[in-house]
C-alpha cells in the first residue's frame, strides 16, 4: 500500500503532490504560452494554479501577468480576445479569435504537446542515468484460480505477453492489461525454472473488467510477481565491515558456514542474525575454489534486538535488469517508451467508455497524491519515472473533446473551419455548461474512487 503511515510521510506526499502538479502545470500551460506568442497573439496572463494569487509579477516590457495562485490543481493562460473584453482597435490583429483556425488549433493543442515532450525529456534524463527494473519472475501462485489452472507456475521467468517481448515488471503489468481489455485472456511465454519455454493462457472470462480494478488484478488472477532466491553470491562489501575485514569480495559464492550449507542468501541472513559477536568459518567459493575464512559477525540493533550483520549485500542481476542508454539512444528509447504509454492510455480510456474497464479504475487527487509522496520516499527515479507518467495522462486526458478542454476546443475550430463563420455564441455557452457537467461528474466519481479505497 502507498498510504503514509507518520505525520513526515503526510508531509513528503503533500509536498510531492504540489511539487509534481505544479510542474506539469507550469509545462503545459507554458506550451500554449509559448506557442500563443510565436505567432503573434497577445498573453495577458500565465498562472499556475487558480483562486487568489499568492505572488503576481507584471512584466514592464510586454504586460503579462505572471502569477502563482492558492490552489494549485490546475492554471491558465489568459489570451487577448475580444469575446471576453473590449480590445483596443491597434491591438485587435493581436486578439486570439482574429486569427486565422490553424494558429488557434495550434496553440490549443501546444499545451498537450508539451506535456508529452516534457514526459519524453523525463525518459530521456532516467535512460541516460540508468533505471534499475525488476525482472518479470513469477512469485507464489495460489491453488484453485486462473493462474493455478492455467500451468503458471512458481520462478517462472515471463518472456513475452500477447507475442510482444517482456523485460520488465512494468512491461508485464501494462501488457497483462492491455491483452486482459481485448478479449478476457491472457497468453503469455514463460520460461521455468529448469530453463524450458512454454505457453500459458490465462482465462479471465466474465471476471476480465471486475480484474481492471486497482489492485484487483494480480491478485484476481491468483499470482504474485516476485523472485526465485537470491544464490549466496556477494554483490557488494560494505568498506570497513567484518566481511572485508575477512578478505570477502565481490563474487564469491559462500558455500557454508560453521559447515553447515547455505542454500541461498536469505539463508545466509537466517544463519548470520542469531550470532552477533561470535566467530564463525564461511566456506567461500572463489574463482572455482573454495577457502575457510574466519569472520567475527558484527552487532546492530533491529527494532530493538540484537542482530548479527557482516556488511554484504547480494548480487541483485539475476532480478534486476538495467535500462541504460548513450544519450542519443536514449532519446530514441523515451520517444518509444512515451508513444507506447500514450497509445495504452488511450485505449484505457476507450475502455472505460465501452465499459470493459470498470470505472473504478478513475483515480482522482487522493490517490495521485498518495502515488506521488511513494515515488517521492523511494528516490528521484522513481518520482520522475510516475511525473512522466501523469505528464503523460494529463497530455492525452486534455485531447479529449470536452468543450471545456483543449480537445474539445480544437473541436470547435474544426468545425468552424467546416461552416465557414464561427460557432455561435449560444453553443460556445452550452458547450461550457456541458463541459463543466462532465468535468463535475468525472471529479466526482474520482474523488468517490479514492474515499472508497480507503473505506475498502
Amino acid at each position: 500500500m502507498m498510504t503514509p503511515d507518520t505525520p513526515l510521510e503526510y508531509l513528503i506526499m503533500v509536498v510531492a503532490f504540489v511539487v509534481a502538479i505544479g510542474i506539469l502545470v507550469a509545462v503545459h500551460e507554458f506550451g500554449h504560452f509559448w506557442v500563443a506568442r510565436r505567432l503573434g497573439i497577445r498573453v495577458l496572463r500565465y498562472s499556475i494554479g487558480f483562486g487568489k494569487p499568492l505572488w503576481l509579477r507584471k512584466s514592464k516590457k510586454d504586460g503579462v501577468e505572471y502569477v502563482i495562485a492558492a490552489i494549485p490543481l490546475g492554471g491558465y493562460v489568459r489570451l487577448l480576445d475580444e469575446r471576453e473584453g473590449n480590445v483596443a482597435p491597434e491591438q485587435v490583429s493581436q486578439a486570439f479569435n482574429r486569427q486565422p483556425v490553424w494558429k488557434r488549433i495550434a496553440v490549443l493543442l501546444a499545451g498537450p504537446a508539451f506535456n508529452l515532450i516534457f514526459a519524453v525529456f523525463l525518459y530521456w534524463v532516467l535512460f541516460t542515468a540508468g533505471v534499475p527494473a525488476l525482472k518479470p519472475y513469477v512469485g507464489e501462485v495460489k491453488a484453485q484460480t486462473i493462474a493455478a489452472r492455467s500451468g503458471l507456475r512458481a520462478q517462472d521467468e515471463i518472456v513475452s505477453v500477447a507475442g510482444d517481448p517482456v523485460n520488465t515488471l512494468e512491461d508485464v503489468t501494462l501488457g497483462i492489461l492491455a491483452d486482459l481489455v481485448d478479449d478476457g485472456a491472457i497468453t503469455m511465454r514463460v520460461r521455468g525454472a529448469d530453463g524450458a519455454e512454454r505457453t500459458v493462457r490465462l482465462d479471465a472470462g466474465e471476471r476480465s473488467r471486475e480484474l481492471t480494478e486497482p489492485e484487483a488484478l494480480f491478485p484476481g488472477l491468483g499470482f504474485e510477481m516476485g523472485a526465485p532466491p537470491l544464490p549466496a553470491v556477494v554483490g557488494e562489501v560494505v568498506a570497513d565491515s567484518p566481511a572485508h575485514r575477512a578478505g570477502l569480495v565481490r563474487g564469491d559464492r559462500i558455500v557454508s558456514l560453521d559447515g553447515e550449507r547455505v542454500r541461498d542468501f536469505e539463508h545466509l541472513v537466517s544463519l548470520v542474525e542469531p550470532k552477533p559477536n561470535q566467530t564463525v568459518t564461511l566456506a567461500v567459493e572463489r574463482k572455482g575454489q573454495t577457502r575457510e575464512l574466519p569472520i567475527t559477525i558484527g552487532e546492530q540493533t533491529d527494532e530493538g534486538r540484537r542482530v548479527g550483520k557482516i556488511g554484504v549485500a547480494p548480487d541483485t542481476q539475476q532480478i534486476f535488469t538495467l535500462q541504460r542508454h548513450g544519450l542519443l539512444p536514449a532519446f530514441g528509447a523515451a520517444a518509444e517508451k512515451t508513444w507506447d504509454m500514450s497509445i495504452f492510455t488511450l485505449q484505457i480510456v476507450g475502455r472505460i467508455i465501452t465499459g470493459d474497464v470498470s470505472l473504478k479504475a478513475i483515480s482522482g487527487p487522493i490517490s495521485i497524491a498518495e502515488t506521488t509522496g511513494f515515488a517521492a520516499r523511494q528516490g528521484w527515479r522513481v518520482f520522475l519515472s510516475v511525473l512522466a507518467l501523469i505528464s503523460i495522462s494529463l497530455g492525452i486526458l486534455n485531447l479529449l473533446p470536452i468543450p471545456i478542454l483543449d480537445g474539445g476546443q480544437v473541436v470547435y475550430q474544426l468545425v468552424e473551419l467546416v461552416k465557414g463563420s464561427p460557432v455561435s455564441e449560444r453553443a460556445l455557452i452550452v458547450g461550457q455548461q456541458i463541459g463543466i457537467a462532465m468535468l463535475l461528474l468525472m471529479m466526482t466519481l474520482a474523488f468517490y474512487n479514492d474515499i472508497a479505497r480507503h473505506l475498502n
